[in-house]
């Protein structure tokens, strides 16, 4: 794989960096494995987080899983990498942990922010994307410039800049964390 990149590692000039991964579990977790397998496993760019099914009891209440992912899973990442799928932007869990990401807490300091149009969406290569089929928190912190938005690249050197910006972003520009909590999943075509 490495022959892709012509036998150069661009990437091993950045920071390795803790990366938590939000997605749809039920849609994206492939496209989830490909994303920690290619650049925690084979290229060792990031040291990936992530809630995998099954990780927390769905029973629990909206305030104790928000806890519990803030603390065990957000605490000592550094950046959040939102895998945008064709539903992402519909599912609470992605809202609540882009929330939690980006907020300033006594255990833990806010990640650097960025979103990862993978290929079985919409917009996916296109010029301009549609705002409102992305998740609405880290569109409100695109607008911001707290947050970017790519296409899915396999180039780890690309990834490992892309995560180095965002890192870099964290204190230059305050995110924006106004857009109200999902209380439930969302359903329909857009969120506005």
């Amino acid at each position: 794989m490495a022959s892709l990149y012509n036998n150069r590692y661009d990437f091993l000039q950045f920071e390795r960096h803790k990366v938590f991964v939000s997605y749809h579990h039920a849609n994206d977790q492939w496209d989830r494995e490909r994303f920690e397998g290619l650049f925690s496993n084979y290229f060792d760019i990031i040291i990936a987080r992530s809630v995998q099914i099954g990780d927390i009891d769905p029973y629990l209440s909206i305030d104790t899983v928000r806890q519990k992912v803030r603390d065990e899973y957000l605490r000592d990442s550094t950046v959040t990498v939102v895998l945008i799928g064709k539903e992402t932007w519909k599912r609470k869990h992605v809202d609540w942990e882009i929330s939690s990401s980006i907020r300033q807490t006594k255990l833990s300091s806010r990640s650097g922010l960025l979103g990862i149009i993978l290929p079985d969406h919409p917009d996916f290569i296109r010029e301009k994307y549609n705002p409102y089929i992305i998740p609405p928190r880290l569109y409100y912190n695109v607008v911001c410039k707290y947050a970017n938005i790519y296409d899915w690249s396999n180039n780890p050197a690309t990834i490992a800049s892309w995560i180095q910006l965002a890192f870099d972003n964290r204190f230059k520009t305050n995110p924006d964390n106004s857009y109200p909590s999902f209380v439930n999943n969302k359903f329909g075509e857009r969120w506005y």
